[in-house]
């Protein structure tokens, strides 16, 4: 099942597009600031304004500027095409025929989602390591306005922030194949989730949404910015608030599965 899903949704031509505009932005990131290598990025701050120093540099502020919204997209377009394909397909009551059990089922996409969502991440990890090195090559970790990182701090962190937003991912993940579950078509599910990711970024801008905003995953997806900052909040409830919306959503989708034909 988890071969079948993989072979079925990675290899499709739209997948594969999906992922190049991922790796894209940070090559051409890199091309753009190359005349910058080794100096500030004009006068931006924070993880933007250091980009042309070193190539872990660009990989993070890659990792920044895709995080909030072009790396959620693209996460919710795979988690709902796995969700409903079988459905859209029209071959989903043939698969319980098979016979494949409900829980089998749930077990084999949800694996495939995971997979899924870390190969996206790794697009844009591996793409703003690669052109970082070719166009700044390999310097010291720069913060604006504080010391250089050595070689093994720079890694420690950019393992942490890295790990921390593949979590966030696997929330955004979680919702969009649940809303495929919920929602009679794919088209519907990703354009509901694209919706959820953008509501919820507009609400973290507004202050009076505050009670709102911390409730929902989107809010805590950038703390790890704070790993490369002197001021910056810990992980642990943006982590708890993820694992909380993984866990909720599977129940969710575990019960729609058990209780109801999704193929109805």
């Amino acid at each position: 099942m988890l071969r079948a899903e993989l072979t079925t949704q990675l290899v499709r031509l739209r997948t594969l597009i999906a992922l190049a505009c991922l790796a894209a932005v940070p090559v051409l990131a890199a091309v753009s600031f190359a005349s910058s290598a080794g100096h500030r990025n004009g006068t931006q701050g924070g993880l933007f304004g250091a980009s042309p120093y070193s190539a872990l540099n660009h990989t993070m502020a890659s990792l920044a500027f895709i995080g909030p919204l072009l790396l959620p997209i693209i996460v919710a377009l795979l988690a709902t095409a796995i969700a409903s394909a079988d459905r859209d397909w029209g071959i989903l009551r043939y698969l319980y025929i098979a016979p494949v059990t409900r829980t089998r089922l749930l077990t084999a996409k949800l694996a495939a989602i995971a997979i899924a969502t870390t190969l996206a991440l790794v697009c844009v990890l591996a793409a703003g390591l690669i052109a970082g090195l070719a166009v700044f090559g390999w310097h010291p970790f720069h913060i604006i306005g504080a010391a250089n990182l050595n070689t093994s701090a720079a890694i420690a962190r950019s393992l942490a922030a890295s790990g921390y937003t593949l979590l966030c991912m696997l929330a955004m993940a979680a919702i969009a194949f649940t809303l495929g579950l919920l929602l009679p078509r794919g088209a519907e599910a990703l354009a509901a989730a694209v919706a959820f990711v953008v509501a919820a970024s507009i609400l973290n801008g507004q202050p009076a949404m505050h009670p709102i905003a911390v409730v929902l995953p989107v809010h805590y997806w950038q703390d790890w910015l704070g790993l490369f900052e002197s001021h910056g909040r810990g992980l642990s409830t943006g982590a708890a608030i993820q694992i909380a919306t993984i866990a909720l959503c599977t129940a969710i989708c575990a019960a729609v599965l058990q209780r109801r034909d999704p193929a109805a």
